[in-house]
């Protein structure tokens, strides 16, 4: 298991957030995009993990309601997965919305996802619905995970 730094980036760094997003997912997407999203939200979180210090994937995510956080988006480049970013990061965001005071991190997963699938699995979530995304045409999976026990 590769051992990846964690940082907390702030606003500035929505365009490299932006450059990982488009090098995994499609899609590609620009910093308006992320900009939109973030508007009204409050305690929005970006985390950028590096390996040898280039950056391998992100987080990005943000109070639903004040007890609950949402992992909106993990990602990973293809070329460095199976190495337990993912993992890292998502302790790295358990152990913030523990600092912060939220109870819970819900997260939804396209059902195709089936890496992501099991790793919230693996990390204790419970799966606590299932919903339609029109705009793809396929299910989501939605997680929670309790933090008070954490």
């Amino acid at each position: 298991m590769a051992s990846a730094k964690i940082d907390v980036i702030g606003p500035n760094e929505v365009p490299l957030i932006a450059e990982l997003y488009s090098n995994i997912f499609r899609p590609a997407r620009d910093g308006a995009f992320f900009r939109r999203r973030f508007q009204g939200r409050y305690n929005v979180l970006m985390l950028l993990a590096h390996l040898d210090e280039s950056p391998v994937g992100f987080f990005v995510g943000f109070e639903l309601k004040p007890t609950v956080f949402f992992a909106w988006l993990y990602g990973v480049l293809p070329d460095q997965r199976r190495q337990g970013i993912a993992s890292q990061l998502m302790e790295a965001v358990h152990g913030w919305a523990v600092e912060h005071g939220y109870d819970s991190i819900r997260f939804e997963c396209h059902n195709q996802h089936r890496p992501m699938l099991h790793l919230a699995i693996q990390q204790l979530y419970d799966i606590v619905g299932i919903r339609w995304d029109p705009d793809r045409s396929e299910n989501l999976v939605l997680f929670e995970k309790s933090l008070l026990a954490v």
